[in-house]
Order: C-alpha cells, then structure tokens, then sequence
C-alpha cells in the first residue's frame, strides 16, 4: 500500500482489503477445487481404475479410504504451515500451499492406473492425496486470518467468510467441470481419460492463483507480532500448553459440519447413482445446484453472526442438521430428483450456518502469536474426525445393515457432539484480535458478539 513509510491514504487501504479478500476466496477456491475433484473422482471412478480386483463394494470403500488419507495428513499440514506462519507471516505460506496442492492434483491427473503400472499406482496415488492433505491442512488457516486480521472488528464474520466462499466455490467449480466432462461423452471416454480431464485444468487455476496472492500485503496482526518481535519459538508447543481447551473445543465445534458436508459432497453421489441407479448428470446437477444454494446462505448467516454473536447461529445451524438427518434420508431414498433436491437445500442452510462464520470464530478463540497454529490444527482435526472418513463409515453402515436411516443415526450423533461443543466455547474479553487474553480467567464471557459491538476504532 505505500512504498516510502508514508501512512496509507483510506482509498488505498480500501483496495488493499478488496485485494486481501479476493486473494483468499480466489485461492481457496482454487485449493477447494482440486481437493473436492478427487472426492467426485473417488465416487465415480477410482475404485474401477486404481482397485479393480476388489469387488465393486470393496473397490468403492478403498477409493474412499484413499479420500480418507488426504485427511489424515491435514493435521500435519496444519503444524507445518502453523508453525511457519506464526514464525515468518501468512503471506509466504499460502504462496507455498498453493504450489503444492497444483502440483499433487496435476500429479494425480497424470497418474497411471492399476493396469498400467500394478500395484505402484494406489500407492502413488496415496502419497498425492497425503500431499493434498498437507496443502489442504495449511490452506485455510492462512487464509482465513489474512482476511479476519484485516477485517474491521465489527465486520469479522462478513471478511472471513470470503475466505469460507472459496470452499463451496470450487467445489462448485469442481462439480462444473465434472458434470461438463461427463456429459460430453461416452462412460468409457471417460474412464479411459475423460475424468484426468478436471485434474489437469488445476495447473492453470493455480498460475492464477499464485499471482493474485503474491500482490497482498501481510496482516497487521502479524506485523504487530513481528514488530515487537515476540513471535513464539515453537507456536503448535505454546497453543497445546496455553489454550488446549479451545484447540479442542474449535475440532468439535467442526467435525459435525464436517462429516454432514462430506455426506453430501462425496457420499450423496455414490450412493444415489450406485444405490438407487439415479443418472450421474441428474444428481451433480442437484449438487451444483445445491453449491449455489450454500454460497448464497452461508454469506447471509456470517452477516447474521456479526449481529447478534457466532455461537446463536452456530448452535442454530447444528440444530437444523440434527433435526433434519431422518427426512433428509427419507427424500433421498425416494429417487426422485425434486425431493433430492428439497433435501439438499435444506440441510446446505444448516451447513452454511455452521460454517459461514468460522473463520472469524477460530481466529477469535487463539492469540496473535498463535493464532495460525491454533486455528489450524482445529480446523484439520475437525476434518480428520468429521469428515475424513465419513464417506467410507456411512458406506460401511449402509452396507452392512441396508437402510440409509443408519447414516442418518452417524449425522445426529456428530451434530449432537458439535453443538455441545459451540455450546462450551467463551472467548476473551475484549474485541481486539491483538489482545493476548488467557482463556478461561475471570474475564470470559460467551460469544454473543457483545464484545465486538463495544470494540471501538477499526483496524
């Protein structure tokens, strides 16, 4: 914004914040579509090309599982990149994550099969979803402090929920092109080299990506951390021994959205198009329907959590999910397209609740110093246990006792857990995200959004 030392006119500071925001909604949509073309990928057809001596069941749990592993390297993902970007800025690590999810996802787009190259494929595979997870583990954390440390303190929710876009924005994406090359030709193009397709087009949205985000500035928040030059020495150490309680509390507050979003966007088209013979094209035009719809909700309910507190819509959200798990079920099962739809649009409302204002609450749960590490490692710890095995548990239960209301049973139990978990966060007093406030001392109060209404000045 100024070249010379000289304050930032207020036009300059305006178009800097565009500039934040449209850097971390790009860029996550950018990693949002790589990650969620794999989890369509994984539904349609890695099982019959990287596992094809299974049975079609089997062949579908192990494409699932591999989904799964992508997951387990998130937390690990969400160390490194925390602890680099508590250490040397935001900046550098979204730069790096970025790099690394276009290289793994173009890496699996050019990736042999099973009958090409036996057994090395699903381990090849294996290690470019691990990578995946890495980028992915790091990714959000980074973003989503770019644009909440940027963020007027009244407006936190509204910021940080350009970077929650990015998520159902490159599903969305994702799911375009996949409708799109699935329509366009016959199912054995498609399995033949149809569906490497939707990989390598990542290679130019990461170029893209890459460029928008080396023309931001780092947050003021961690350049008031640099300039007091009080930067932690091992970030994911401190926030494990300062603030375990809302690591924990900010991975239950997530695994029920979680495991109820990876239900829908990985789950939902195997089973209706396996299970109860739906067209392909039909059920991802439901879903990307279903993406718009979510877009749309979620920026509303980070507006709504700036009014009235995160934790009213939170608990809100999860309360809609809990309640609408059975009939969900029930509309899917009849096959019919329209009531899939109507069961789709509702429970997208309740992921949008429980979603939209996430950034801005994680990054107000951890202080500056470590607040990339905490607001990581709860974030990948939510997938891990939410949503990283979901497809392959609600799979495992439908076929082992036939009925999809044993899903439904998985999708009550972990929005249940999560809205206990929203139900026990408090947050520091106080409405600066600079303020190093102890978690859990005498002056906690819950997230109603008093503190950010009587926060005075902007940032």
């Amino acid at each position: 914004m100024s070249t010379h030392g000289s304050t930032p006119t207020l036009s300059q500071q305006l178009r800097h914040k565009r500039r934040v925001v449209a850097a971390s909604a790009i860029g996550t949509s950018i990693e949002w579509y790589d990650y969620h073309v794999y989890s369509l990928a994984s539904a349609l057809v890695i099982g019959k090309l990287f596992f094809p001596e299974f049975s079609p069941l089997a062949g579908t749990l192990a494409a699932f599982a591999t989904f799964g592993v992508g997951f387990i390297a998130r937390p690990f993902g969400g160390v490194l990149a925390g602890h680099f970007g508590d250490r040397i800025g935001r900046k550098k690590m979204l730069m790096v994550t970025l790099l690394t999810m276009g290289f793994a996802t173009v890496g699996i787009g050019l990736l042999p099969t099973f009958d090409t190259i036996g057994a090395a494929a699903p381990v090849l595979l294996v290690v470019l979803r691990l990578l995946q997870g890495l980028s992915a583990g790091g990714e959000w954390g980074g973003a989503a402090l770019m644009t909440v440390e940027h963020a007027p303190p009244r407006r936190r929710g509204v910021f940080g929920c350009f970077t929650q876009l990015g998520t159902p924005a490159g599903m969305l994406v994702a799911n375009l092109v996949m409708l799109l090359v699935t329509a366009s030709m016959p199912e054995e193009q498609f399995e033949a080299w149809g569906w490497r397709l939707p990989f390598l087009l990542g290679v130019v949205m990461v170029v893209v990506g890459f460029y928008i985000r080396r023309r931001v500035e780092e947050s003021p928040a961690f350049k008031q951390v640099q300039r007091t030059g009080t930067q932690a020495r091992l970030p994911v150490i401190e926030v494990l021994r300062s603030n375990p309680k809302h690591v924990l509390l900010g991975t239950l507050s997530f695994v029920g959205n979680n495991a109820m979003g990876y239900l829908f966007l990985a789950y939902l088209l195997n089973y209706t198009t396996e299970t109860l013979g739906m067209g392909q094209s039909s059920v991802l035009t439901v879903m990307l329907l279903g993406m718009a719809w979510w877009l749309v909700t979620m920026f509303f309910f980070a507006a709504w959590s700036d009014r009235v507190g995160r934790k009213p819509v939170y608990l809100a959200g999860y309360a809609l999910l809990v309640v609408w798990a059975v009939p969900y079920w029930l509309l899917v099962d009849t096959g019919s397209v329209g009531w899939l739809m109507l069961a789709v649009a509702v429970l997208v409302m309740g992921l949008s609740a429980t979603y939209g204002p996430q950034a801005a609450l994680f990054a107000e749960m951890f202080p500056s110093r470590v607040r990339y590490s905490g607001a990581s490692l709860a974030y990948a710890l939510g997938a891990v246990f939410g949503g990283g095995f979901a497809p392959f548990i609600a799979a495992a239960l439908y076929g082992g006792l036939g009925t999809s209301l044993a899903v439904a049973g998985y999708m009550i139990l972990f929005g249940l857990i999560s809205f206990v978990a929203v139900l026990a966060i408090r947050l520091p007093s106080g409405g600066s995200l600079d303020a190093e406030d102890p978690i859990g001392d005498s002056t906690e109060h819950d997230s109603t959004g008093v503190a950010e209404r009587t926060a005075e000045g902007e940032r």
